[in-house]
């Protein structure tokens, strides 16, 4: 039971949470429960049926509708009496801005993306509002307290480098199924349904190969007149038989592997797959185009069922013509989304069918959704244990109870008999560029480098600025917003395109610029460094940014040999992080702990006397760490930029 003074902290805060999913559902219920009274909840994401099994206060009914206005409804019915407010919006949008989050007294968080926790972290930063972060993944979790001057920010950490296989692979020798859905969604489906000016091997494969009767053009373009059907089973022979036959042309990549198989519509028996392809009008009405789906109207019902090689040209086929014949105006605008159905068995089906001809097991819808999406399903009571144990700091921040601030890990094996492993905060890190101000330094080539280059590489995708303003000295090199005057928001997109040794106030070496996010409120010091010459595969940005916190490196030692021994001249990088939970990804719980040890919390248990009075940090599982974006398979293309998919 809580105390009077607890009670009366309780009743008089007002609360925000950020994220209405796995852990958010069981949040809200519990601070209803524990007697809060004024509630908000943000959250971008409407229900869908996968979330049923974890999200309790939704229902198959509710599918298609907004998590923060379900869940509010939900917990009114129960605890009628309370005030809670939803926002079924992005928390980046404008209007969630420092003064709005100045009106609340503690923030939770409970989101899936990098991106949008960094943004919730500097807004409390200038707010001066305390955060308290977490995160789950399968029976893993953990809470963490961020509070402006007393502990370290969510930055303060560093986060993991993603796993990584060179481009290489992907393209000419995958030797993993992980490596076909990489190809699948972000080649042949950015290809077919994405911008369709981008180049990748898929098409310059056809025009490279000496003596190759492909025509010049690109091979993906529907030809206006030209009949769907015809145009899937061109595409269909194209990448998986033509694509395959050009790469056995070079006979040194097969001397010490297993040699794929070029797959054609008539190795899978032409005529049995064109006429058992579904029927249009068996697709069921729907207003939502992300319903539309091929295993449907073929017939095929059982997500987890392994589907044979007919079967995966079938539903490759089908799925084709549905997305030009029902979602057609979409095409050219498209990228992967793990909630798109048509979008996932398109990519299962060519990742199996390209499996196939590389000798590697087929994979079910199920399996291969939960790779292309980055998602390791969640346990339902991890998330109640994490949400009860966020109230609890909840409950110690708004007592202003520093002394007894908690990070708290949950752990899938006990380690020294403890479950739940509690762990005194770490104080600000004097070397982060966010809670502590400290300047960074870049090298970078000022005489071939552009704004541009700056902006994506470094102010965007590094430091994690949404709305940025660029200043050398007195000089304003760049701004966006809404407010802009016409005339200078062309200023500023001409500045773009202009080397930065060429900018109306030059940007040399020895040059320190500033660089600031208004609505973040964040102001960042950059120290400008020219280099020459840059690795292009140790370094393919072409810029180095130092003064971060290092991100920890995940060895991939298979990667490197595949790399070593690829015959390709590409210097990309694919990048493939680790699969997490859809809903929420785990905080940094083993950055920057080596060789560190913490008291135990003078509530610990008592019949653990053989941790003789100390946590070795160490013990803390690997996997508890931090991954950037949930779905995020990044691709660095050719010039080292970065193509992210959706977050929040």
């Amino acid at each position: 039971m809580a105390t009077e003074q607890q009670l009366s902290a309780i009743k008089g805060s007002k609360v925000l949470m950020v994220g209405a999913g796995g852990i958010g559902c069981e949040l809200l219920k519990t601070l209803a429960l524990s007697e809060f009274q004024d509630i908000h909840i943000i959250d971008m994401d409407t229900i869908e049926v996968s979330n049923l099994n974890r999200q309790f206060l939704f229902r198959q009914s509710h599918v298609g509708q907004s998590k923060a206005k379900v869940a509010r409804d939900a917990v009114l019915k129960f605890r009628p009496n309370i005030s809670i407010t939803p926002y079924h919006a992005n928390v980046k949008d404008p209007d969630f801005n420092v003064d709005f989050f100045k009106r609340f007294s503690v923030v939770l968080n409970g989101l899936d993306n990098l991106d949008a926790r960094r943004h919730v972290n500097r807004l409390c930063l200038a707010a001066g509002v305390p955060l308290v972060e977490s995160g789950t993944t399968g029976f893993l979790g953990q809470v963490t307290v961020h509070v402006k001057g007393r502990t370290e920010c969510y930055e303060c950490q560093p986060k993991p480098a993603p796993k990584t296989y060179p481009v290489c692979t992907i393209t000419s020798t995958p030797s993993k199924f992980v490596h076909c859905i990489v190809w699948a969604k972000d080649l042949l489906f950015a290809k077919l349904f994405g911008d369709k000016n981008q180049e990748n091997d898929l098409n310059v494969r056809s025009s490279d190969a000496s003596g190759s009767s492909e025509p010049a053009e690109d091979v993906f373009e529907h030809k206006k007149d030209e009949d769907v059907e015809e145009y899937g089973r061109r595409i269909y022979d194209h990448v998986f038989g033509h694509n395959i036959e050009v790469a056995l042309s070079n006979e040194d990549t097969w001397k010490k592997r297993n040699k794929p198989r070029p797959i054609y519509i008539k190795d899978v028996a032409l005529a049995e797959v064109i006429q058992q392809n579904g029927n249009l009008d068996k697709v069921p009405v729907s207003t939502d185009p992300l319903s539309v789906s091929a295993m449907t109207t073929i017939g095929l019902k059982n997500p987890q069922d392994v589907w044979s090689l007919a079967e995966n040209s079938r539903v490759f086929l089908e799925a084709l013509k549905l997305f030009f014949l029902k979602r057609g105006k979409e095409i050219g605008n498209l990228s992967f989304d793990k909630d798109d159905q048509l979008a996932v068995e398109i990519v299962t089906a060519a990742a199996n069918i390209r499996a196939s001809s590389f000798g590697i097991p087929l994979h079910s819808l199920f399996e291969a959704k939960g790779i292309a999406g980055n998602i390791v399903h969640a346990v339902a009571t991890t998330n109640a244990v994490i949400a009860g144990l966020i109230v609890i700091e909840a409950i110690k921040v708004l007592q202003d109870d520093v002394k007894n601030y908690r990070m708290t890990y949950c752990l899938e094996h006990p380690s020294r008999k403890m479950l739940l492993m509690p762990v005194e905060p770490f104080e600000p890190n004097k070397s982060c560029y966010v809670c502590s101000e400290t300047p960074l330094t870049l090298e970078i080539n000022t005489s071939r480098s552009k704004l541009r280059d700056f902006v994506e590489k470094i102010v965007k995708a590094k430091l994690g600025m949404s709305q940025p303003m660029i200043m050398h000295g007195h000089a304003l090199l760049y701004e966006v917003g809404d407010g802009l005057e016409e005339d200078m928001a062309t200023t500023y997109a001409a500045n773009l395109e202009k080397v930065l040794a060429q900018l109306p106030s030059p940007v040399t070496g020895g040059t320190v610029i500033m660089v600031e996010d208004l609505q973040q409120e964040l102001t960042c010091t950059i120290n400008i460094k020219h280099r020459e010459e840059f690795d292009g595969e140790k370094e393919p940005d072409g810029m180095i940014l130092s003064g971060l916190t290092e991100a920890l490196v995940q060895k991939n030692d298979e990667a490197s040999k595949e790399n070593g021994a690829s015959t390709s001249n590409v210097s990309q990088t694919v990048s493939v992080e680790a699969e997490e939970d859809d809903e929420l990804q785990i905080l940094p719980a083993v950055s920057g702990l080596a060789g560190k040890k913490r008291k135990l919390p003078d509530n610990a248990n008592s019949s653990n006397s053989d941790l003789s009075g100390v946590i070795d940090e160490t013990k803390i599982p690997r996997k508890a760490i931090d991954r950037e974006d949930s779905e995020a398979v990044v691709v660095l293309d050719g010039n080292g930029e970065r193509k992210k998919k959706r977050g929040q």
